[in-house]
């Protein structure tokens, strides 16, 4: 039997606050739309931009993940993240008995990238830095409070002296 792979990996903005709620078993979901844009020069060399919005999903795990524990208390509008999940194709029926399809990411992997949540879109007011929230963990009491991002470190990018041995 041939292996397979159903891997989705985003870099985007939220576009309103993750909305949460439990199923009737107790198991709680978060649910959210981030945004991708990718912007080009056209043949007039007019620039164009293109966004997507992808619906993402994240399931609490039985197994004592509490990822949508972090979502519900860090992530909020305008925040950038990384997601990575599967892509699910689903099929429903709504009120009209009409069936509908729905394509979500079903999020098993997140960073906090730095939210431009009151700073205008930068990161130096609202607490920025690069931060994990594993999949398998709460994250950490101080998870805002820890800064990793580039800009934090200039020098690093332009150091080109590396101890390669090759």
């Amino acid at each position: 039997m041939s292996r397979s792979l159903n891997k989705a990996m985003l870099i985007g903005n939220l576009g309103s606050d993750p909305e949460i709620r439990s199923t009737t078993t107790g198991t709680r979901v978060a649910s959210f739309s981030l945004a991708t844009s990718r912007s080009w020069t056209g043949q007039n060399g007019e620039k164009q931009e293109k966004t997507e919005w992808h619906k993402c999903v994240v399931w609490n795990r039985k197994s004592g993940g509490g990822l949508v524990d972090v979502v519900e208390k860090y992530v909020k509008k305008g925040d950038r993240l990384y997601v990575e999940g599967e892509i699910e194709y689903r099929q429903w029926q709504d009120k009209e008995n009409q069936t509908r399809y729905t394509t979500e990411i079903n999020v098993r992997d997140m960073v906090m990238l730095g939210g431009s949540r009151g700073s205008g879109g930068g990161d130096s007011e609202s607490g920025g830095g690069s931060r994990r929230a594993p999949s398998a963990a709460k994250a950490p009491a101080g998870a805002g409070a820890a800064g990793g991002d580039f800009e934090d470190f200039p020098a690093a990018l332009e150091d080109t002296d590396d101890d390669l041995p090759f």
